[in-house]
């Protein structure tokens, strides 16, 4: 099945217009937002029904925005998610799909929201922007480099948005981070933290059996045949899958999208990448589960500045329950999703610029903020929080300290051409075969 883009004027493009239209706000006639008309609501299709579907559904609050339509590869999810869509739109409208690229297909969705595991987050993207679809995709971006890279092309090629769902550009703790460490309030600022949970050890292999109305060979997907285990879709919290490595980069992707992302963002390396990186890490010894358990890794950038990735237990990360740690000459500021406090103490009292362009500052809570930010883009132009160029530079970060655990070495990296130098060996761990009839082409 592949999905085709309607020639004709839609009314999704009517609406929405081109990417080069979303530059400035897009100003509409108030008549076409009238009482009932068929413009003034904005359709969601949600892909994933998991962890994470009890945020993802609340974008149906926002004034002209609906959830019509939500799909699982699991019958049990999908009928539990259509159950909540209804309760909270009041009615049974809501459309269940079994596969994504039925959903995407459906002309009444303008708006693709995935949720689904990080191996598929590249195709159903690609899929979705070739249909038109504007995309709110969740972390980590994609699950490889390469894939990464389609995504941004294909996006491109077909002029509509993606918000990347690193929402903790949208809470104001780690907005404030970020102004006091670029306003010069604790002096020259030349290295920042990321600090991620450990990773956890488990995963029961010897449950086997696949639970009713499961198709886990569209789940598998693009990954290689993985024998299933029960944790990877029932265990409490986390799914397994997150820490199965042919599916998920575990919380070295998972948190790492969101902290090395804020990193960044304080550092004021949006737009550059690190020119070197040195990684170590541990792996479970038994159990299912595969990925990192701990790791430290170190960027360097091109002027010196240097961003660590690191878990607790490593000896070089600071001691502080944060997220992230902005170190100046002069003092420093660290941040998590609660709170952002300093030394000397009292920085984060000043009063702070709640419009200043430069630093794309807002004085916002989180998720449904991210959420609205998403929606405003797409209705009048707003600049997105998290566009995708950030959110792939942030991921690649990621997957660098992956690559660095693996290959065990230093590695020297150019961010303009997404690869390492002279280091073909390294070269191919940035994308991975898929298993057919899947392919990004």
């Amino acid at each position: 099945m592949q999905n085709t883009v309607k020639t004709g004027l839609s009314r999704r493009k009517f609406l929405y217009g081109s990417a080069a239209a979303l530059a400035a706000p897009l100003i509409l006639p108030s008549r076409l937002f009238g009482k009932n008309t068929p413009l003034s609501t904005l359709n969601v299709g949600i892909v994933g029904c998991g962890n994470r579907f009890r945020s993802h559904q609340t974008i149906g609050q926002i004034p002209g925005v609906r959830v019509v339509a939500v799909c699982d590869v699991w019958d049990e999810r999908a009928t539990v998610g259509k159950a909540q869509i209804d309760e909270a739109n009041g009615d049974a409208h809501c459309k269940t799909y079994g596969d994504f690229r039925d959903l995407i297909a459906d002309t009444e969705v303008d708006v693709v929201l995935i949720g689904a595991p990080d191996h598929w987050h590249a195709l159903i993207a690609i899929a979705a922007a070739n249909a038109g679809k504007h995309i709110y995709l969740e972390k980590p971006f994609a699950y490889s480099v390469e894939e990464g890279h389609a995504v941004i092309n294909a996006v491109r090629r077909n002029g509509v948005l993606l918000q990347h769902g690193t929402q903790q550009r949208s809470m104001a703790t780690f907005q404030r981070a970020t102004y006091l460490a670029q306003g010069g309030f604790i002096g020259n600022v030349d290295t920042v933290y990321a600090i991620s949970p450990l990773g956890p050890k488990g995963g029961d292999p010897s449950k086997t059996q696949i639970p009713a109305g499961h198709n886990y060979d569209l789940f598998t997907g693009p990954a290689p045949k993985t024998p299933f285990y029960l944790d990877m879709v029932t265990r409490s919290g986390t799914p397994g899958w997150y820490f199965t490595s042919v599916f998920g980069g575990g919380w070295v992707t998972a948190w790492g999208s969101h902290h090395v992302d804020s990193a960044q963002f304080a550092l004021g390396k949006d737009h550059e990448a690190p020119v070197k990186v040195e990684a170590r890490g541990h792996y479970p010894e038994t159990g299912a589960f595969d990925t990192a358990h701990s790791w430290y890794a170190e960027f360097t950038y091109a002027d010196g500045k240097k961003l660590i990735y690191c878990t607790p237990d490593q000896p070089e990360c600071p001691k502080v329950s944060a997220n992230i740690i902005v170190v100046g000459e002069t003092g420093w500021v660290a941040a998590h999703r609660g709170k952002v406090w300093s030394n000397p103490p009292g920085l984060t009292e000043r009063n702070w610029p709640k419009d200043n362009p430069a630093l794309q500052l807002m004085d916002r809570g989180g998720q449904m903020d991210h959420f609205k930010n998403f929606v405003d883009a797409i209705r009048y132009g707003e600049r997105l929080n998290a566009p995708m160029e950030i959110g792939q530079l942030s991921t690649t970060l990621c997957h660098l300290t992956s690559i660095g655990i693996e290959t065990q070495r230093p590695l020297q990296w150019d961010g303009g051409a997404e690869r390492f130098v002279n280091d073909p060996q390294a070269d191919r761990l940035l994308g991975r075969p898929m298993r057919a009839p899947w392919t990004l082409a």
